[in-house]
């Protein structure tokens, strides 16, 4: 199948759930999308402005989850699983209809939305899927927290560092190569959080719907759910996958080297902001056109110390 051309779902796929923080059940459908329409989310229980476009933009209050906002403000919460699965199933353009304020949150991970698009279906529609070209360096720091993105030659790659005052998580890092090819790990990981947070959490009226079914609990070293992780790195892995469905917001596939220590959606969202607020540091390109520039940096080479 194509890299080039835009993608859409074959056919309707449908989903209930509940949702993580606010503990609502819901319903949730993904229909087939025209081209250049990107990401469109709908809530249908609101009758008026209820369309939300996925965009960076849009984001609000990314906290525990990435939450976007139309400018009526009508919102829908913890997008980021789904946009991560479009990422990587390569979606560019689908309608999500869903009947409560946020996305269902399933098993915790990505992999129930990856294995429905599969069954379904890949669609091209013969539309040249733009990219994101990175050109300059930009970074943003928070403390001890930062990320950064850099120029990478046609490929994602997203390195990631987690910092936990915990025994068991302590310090992972992992990177992560689009061109690879295998999500599977990172698509199986689950959301997470220590035990001694979990009060906490609650009174912020956050994770009214979590459990063991669909989260990771850590209570000092040891590991709260009956089947333990999926994988060995599936702590660093969801926070990858987070970050996979965060740079979805950019409307665009991007080509770039994300580097993080400590990241999460609120430092994502900033260095989206930063990143695309000056035109010096992007360019939108077509996958020939990039072809076409390599070719000719590679016919007309740079004299070194001209």
């Amino acid at each position: 199948m194509s890299k080039t051309s835009q993608k859409t779902i074959k056919e309707k796929i449908d989903f209930r759930g509940v949702g993580l923080h606010n503990g609502v059940e819901v319903n949730l459908s993904i229909k087939p999308s025209k081209p250049d329409t990107g990401i469109i989310f709908k809530r249908l229980d609101i009758k008026d402005e209820n369309i939300i476009h996925a965009n960076f933009q849009n984001v609000v209050e990314p906290i525990l989850c990435t939450k976007i906002r139309n400018k009526k403000g009508v919102s829908i919460s913890t997008v980021e699983h789904l946009m991560a699965a479009f990422y990587g199933e390569g979606i560019d353009n689908a309608i999500v209809e869903v009947d409560a304020p946020e996305i269902p949150i399933m098993d915790g991970s990505a992999v129930d939305f990856v294995d429905a698009i599969r069954s379904v279906g890949v669609e091209e529609q013969g539309v040249p899927r733009k990219f994101i070209k990175v050109l300059k360096k930009i970074e943003v720091k928070d403390g001890k927290k930062f990320i950064s993105i850099e120029p990478l030659d046609k490929d994602l790659i997203i390195d990631f560092e987690i910092i936990f005052n915990n025994p068991l998580i302590r310090t992972r890092r992992k990177e992560f190569k689009l061109s690879n090819g295998n999500l599977t790990e990172i698509y199986n990981s689950r959301t997470f959080c220590l035990y001694e947070e979990i009060d906490n959490i609650k009174r912020m009226g956050l994770a009214k719907g979590g459990s063991l079914d669909n989260a990771i609990v850590v209570q000092g070293s040891k590991i709260l759910n009956e089947d333990g992780l999926r994988n060995r790195h599936e702590f660093v892995y969801h926070k990858i996958l987070d970050c996979l469905g965060d740079i979805m917001l950019s409307g665009n596939r991007l080509f770039g080297h994300i580097k993080t220590s400590q990241g999460g959606h609120a430092l994502t969202n900033k260095l989206l902001v930063k990143f695309f607020s000056d035109k010096a540091n992007w360019s939108l390109e077509t996958f020939d056109n990039i072809e076409k520039q390599n070719e000719n940096s590679y016919k007309n080479p740079v004299a070194i110390g001209a």
